[in-house]
């Protein structure tokens, strides 16, 4: 809790300051770091994955529910059941649950949500996902139907993603400013450029159950000062925070420092729908030039694992592609020069505003300057880089970022996509693994599609990252690992 929260004369703070630290934090209250403030506050509305990290299971909430493990489990759907060609998904919907208007939750609601991330004015960035329902019927109040016009193998997982949250008719238009929705919390201030903080909402269903009844998100994207913040006590617990401060964490019995495994992959974007990248001997040669091993030191503290597709260690069918586009700078000369390039190739690289982005980002310069391409450094705001280089012109040559989604490489199969990526082969390829039930048969053709992309160094994959989360000791709840991101505070409380 911030001091700047009481009014508190000298005299007394000078009083607390000799307190044990429990008693200066009330067992109700969470501060939580995050890097990223987001754009807006409805996860169906944008991309960014800061969104879902304040909303997801807090205000607004899914079907299902995605868990550390990676398992999915009930949430507003009491149970369901799949039909045997895996097209058809019944959902018996949880009774007695209201968004926090007071309207109530029901099939039409669900409905409702599901046609509009479909429709034509969606900005939903799992839009085909929705669009691919050939019919989302109501049964009755309690009980919906969706049909896919395709099996879906992992439809159960995407429906406890943020981009298929449950949203309320009537204020649905306004969630980007006032999110309203049927989870634990409600928006309580959002002091843009700080903070923002949910308090507990009085209408949820189990609102008694509840041990935080206040939690506040604080921005700090300077990773100095994520490390000062956290060891001065001003956060309680920082998910994902900076690397660079984990021994000391690790070193301070104060706090607890869990390292996550994750499904996001590191990337450095490449815009294949400009010249000369859109050839793919000049993309090859990034990939050559780079040293993975030097960019996860460099990014990521030592934090992360090399990848070498859009795939990472520990997901069904992951394969090892890092051999077919490994650190080799006479390789990458070699064949910039085939494919007729003059050097030096001057290249635009534009940097979000997460320390591994920037970081990282010296590194790629300093390699590419080895086999001599130019890369000119553009760094901008998150909402400049969702506006320009992921959406609208695409302004871009180059770009690192981190993609969080766990099944994401339906991505590679749209051609408007903001890396430009267009293989009728892939697409193909992905139509296949989309309608494939059989294990064994599906992660031999996500071998195959992983392959194909290291092929075409559709991207120069850096490495799986592996996140750092600290907190102080007694606060319980914290996730182990981090398939998708969320902070889910109904599951922390105080010991």
């Amino acid at each position: 809790m911030k001091r700047r929260d009481f009014a508190l004369t000298l005299p007394a703070l000078a009083t607390l300051a000799h307190l044990p630290a429990l008693a200066q934090s009330r067992r109700d209250t969470v501060v939580l770091g995050v890097t990223l403030e987001p754009p807006g506050l409805d996860p169906t509305a944008g991309a960014a994955s800061a969104i879902a990290e304040v909303v997801h299971y807090n205000i607004l909430e899914t079907l299902t529910k995605i868990n550390s493990d990676g398992s999915v489990t009930p949430l507003l759907a009491e149970r369901w059941e799949v039909s045997p060609d895996l097209k058809t998904t019944t959902f018996h919907l949880r009774r007695g649950v209201k968004f926090s208007n007071g309207e109530p939750f029901n099939a039409q609601a669900v409905k409702y949500s599901f046609e509009r991330a479909a429709g034509e004015k969606s900005t939903n960035k799992d839009k085909r996902t929705f669009a691919s329902m050939e019919a989302v019927r109501v049964v009755d109040d309690h009980t919906v139907v969706i049909i896919n016009q395709e099996p879906d193998p992992d439809f159960l997982f995407y429906m406890g993603q943020a981009t298929a949250v449950i949203v309320e008719p009537k204020s649905a238009d306004g969630n980007n400013a006032r999110p309203v929705g049927t989870g634990p919390y409600v928006l309580g201030n959002w002091a843009k450029g700080s903070s923002i903080t949910l308090r507990a909402s009085p209408t949820y269903r189990a609102a008694n159950a509840l041990k935080i009844r206040r939690a506040t998100f604080r921005f700090i994207s300077d990773p100095a000062a994520q490390v000062a913040a956290v060891l001065s006590g001003d956060v309680d617990a920082f998910p994902r925070v900076t690397p660079r401060g984990a021994e000391q964490f690790k070193a301070n019995r104060r706090l607890q420092t869990i390292i996550s495994g994750s499904r996001a992959k590191t990337v450095l974007t490449i815009n294949n729908a400009r010249k000369p990248l859109n050839d793919v001997r000049v993309r090859r040669a990034i990939a050559a030039a780079i040293d993975r091993k030097a960019v996860i030191s460099g990014a990521g503290d030592g934090f992360g694992v090399p990848i070498g597709s859009h795939y990472v260690p520990g997901a069904a069918g992951y394969i090892d592609t890092t051999g077919v586009n490994p650190y080799d700078v006479d390789k990458a000369k070699a064949l910039l020069k085939e494919a007729g390039v003059t050097t030096p190739l001057e290249l635009s690289l534009v940097l979000p505003p997460p320390p591994y982005a920037r970081q990282g980002g010296e590194v790629i310069v300093a390699q590419l300057a080895k086999i001599g391409i130019t890369a000119k450094v553009q760094n901008v705001e998150w909402a400049q880089w969702l506006a320009n280089t992921y959406g609208g012109p695409k302004n871009y040559d180059l770009t690192i970022i981190s993609h969080v989604e766990p099944f994401d490489l339906g991505n590679f199969a749209k051609p408007d996509y903001y890396w430009g990526y267009n293989n009728p082969k892939f697409n193909e390829l992905f139509a296949k693994i989309k309608t494939t039930a059989n294990v064994a048969e599906r992660n031999q053709l996500l071998g195959e599609a992983q392959k194909m992309l290291a092929d075409d160094a559709a991207l120069a994959w850096l490495y799986q990252p592996q996140w750092v989360t600290v907190a102080k000791r007694g606060l319980n709840g914290l996730w182990q690992d981090m398939p998708i991101f969320v902070n889910d505070l109904s599951a922390l409380g105080w010991s």
